[in-house]
């Protein structure tokens, strides 16, 4: 996986700059958090109904309305056994 700019590649798939995609994993502490891969924006909530509002908000907050990805994606990487 490369970011390059506001594009992110996925292989040989790249992601046009109206989706943004966050990485979400458990936290050590309890609930999760999700980071997005080519900005820099973060958060973390109890549970993941609360996370996909939290993370629906940091988008908000970041962008202006103009600028704004239409569609998140929310990925869970596999747990390692």
């Amino acid at each position: 996986m490369q970011c390059l700019g506001h594009e992110v590649t996925l292989g040989q798939q790249k992601v046009a700059e109206s989706e943004i995609i966050f990485t979400v994993v458990q936290s050590p502490e309890g609930g999760y958090e999700a980071k997005a891969l080519a900005y820099p924006i973060y958060t973390q909530a109890d549970d993941l109904e609360e996370l996909k509002a939290m993370v629906r908000d940091a988008v908000r907050c970041h962008f202006d309305e103009n600028d704004r990805p239409r569609v998140i994606r929310l990925y869970r990487p596999p747990r390692c056994a």
